[in-house]
């Protein structure tokens, strides 16, 4: 099997896992066990807990001393342990230790994927900038798919979402068995302390460039955190309005979540054309833009013929908003770093992303919801209301701070420092 191939299978699945469950998990918390708004953004932030450490210590490991594919299975054959231990929880604090091992080990999975595909294209002799896209699609595609399974299944209410997610996560491991090897690192002996360390991806900080890219990864994480955490509760609240708790939205908000993932389709195969025509700086800015276009549709829609319009112009925008951070912003990383750190430096822009900002989104955003919520009822305008103001700013900030040239060999001079 040709290795692109074999690389899509490993994609689809890798986000099929997290498909099962990331996006209604909150409703089933919410609406069947019960938890705050608190305690919702409390799982959640455990995302934001393992990536703060997790994806940089195993891509350090995965540098060094372990083979990337081989760790790649591991981390999911535990995954698979804790998802199912986290199916028969009920309890905030048993649900938030369950999830937070279930993050310290899938969280460092998604930088290793990104790690052996760039590995793997590269042996084969493909341009990474062009080949990649076209096989990180096929797990927004499977995350679809596990969207739709767990929606028309009718579990997005239900643990049997979790449950799904385990079995997934340990035929995953499984598999990992077949992917090719990714050497470790041939370097034996290194002259800083921090290279020693495996620490060499955190010189990036000591360039301007690099040091305000990761600032506003994680600014930008805590956005992504918040829309995952709260909008498939939010649909499912329009059922509380005599008016739509007939309608499809109610009824499948996952389905219709969903849509923002099958605009990510086209927007991630849209990236080297956007990369090549307009650069990094535009394409980031792009995606702050369409995070805030994205509350703002979110606070106006609703299930009625002119207000689902709006819900589904959210979806479409919401493949920018996380395409054009999240996947070009990776590309970037590849391409500005030296290769002997490659992993460890996916695994720190996955740290600034999934770690440092989606705990603070999730935290935040938690207290936040509480505190429009009164007497039980969520005053979803208003929140939404406040988290676009919080990125319009974020791209106002950016554009004003942030200079990039392509200058690869001034990186690897930076890179080369340690």
């Amino acid at each position: 099997m040709a290795i692109k191939s074999r690389l899509k299978i490993m994609m689809s699945l890798q986000f099929f896992i997290w498909g099962c469950w990331l996006v209604t998990l909150g409703s089933y918390m919410f609406n069947t066990l019960q938890f705050s708004g608190t305690q919702v953004g409390s799982v959640y932030s455990t995302i934001g807990l393992a990536s703060i450490l997790m994806p940089s210590l195993v891509g350090i490991i995965a540098d060094r001393w372990i083979k990337a594919n081989r760790l790649y299975g591991i981390c999911h054959f535990l995954g698979a342990i804790f998802l199912f231990s986290a199916a028969g929880m009920s309890d905030p604090k048993l649900m938030f230790w369950a999830m937070l091992f279930n993050a310290m080990v899938y969280m460092p999975t998604i930088s290793l994927s990104y790690t052996i595909s760039y590995f793997c294209l590269e042996k084969e002799g493909i341009e990474t900038t062009k080949g990649f896209p076209a096989v990180r699609v096929f797990g927004t595609m499977s995350f679809i798919l596990a969207m739709w399974v767990v929606s028309l299944g009718g579990f997005e209410l239900s643990n049997m979402q979790l449950y799904i997610a385990a079995g997934a996560s340990l035929l995953l491991a499984l598999y990992s068995l077949t992917l090719p090897d990714c050497p470790t690192s041939n370097v034996k002996k290194d002259r800083s302390l921090v290279s020693l360390l495996g620490l060499d991806a955190f010189v990036l900080f000591k360039h301007k460039r690099m040091a305000i890219f990761f600032l506003f990864a994680m600014l930008l994480g805590a956005a992504l955190q918040i829309n995952t955490a709260f909008a498939d509760p939010f649909l499912h609240d329009f059922g509380s309005n005599s008016n739509y708790e007939d309608s499809l939205v109610v009824k499948y908000p996952a389905i219709l979540l969903s849509m923002g993932q099958i605009a990510e389709v086209f927007f991630i195969l849209a990236i080297p054309f956007f990369l090549r025509k307009f650069g990094i700086k535009t394409v980031m800015l792009l995606s702050m833009v369409a995070w805030t276009l994205r509350f703002v549709l979110f606070a106006f829609g609703d299930p009625s013929n002119v207000g689902i319009i709006l819900l589904l112009l959210s979806m479409v925008v919401y493949g920018a908003a996380f395409d054009f951070f999240n996947i070009s912003g990776s590309l970037f990383v590849e391409r500005e770093v030296d290769h002997r750190i490659r992993g460890s430096a996916q695994g720190l822009f996955m740290t600034m992303v999934n770690g440092v900002g989606a705990y603070v989104g999730a935290i935040l955003s938690g207290k936040l919801v509480d505190y429009f919520t009164i007497n039980g009822v969520k005053d979803w305008q208003s929140i939404w209301l406040v988290f676009a103001a919080y990125t319009l700013v974020l791209a106002i900030v950016f554009a004003l701070s942030f200079k990039y040239k392509n200058d690869r060999d001034a990186m690897k001079n930076v890179n080369n420092v340690a």
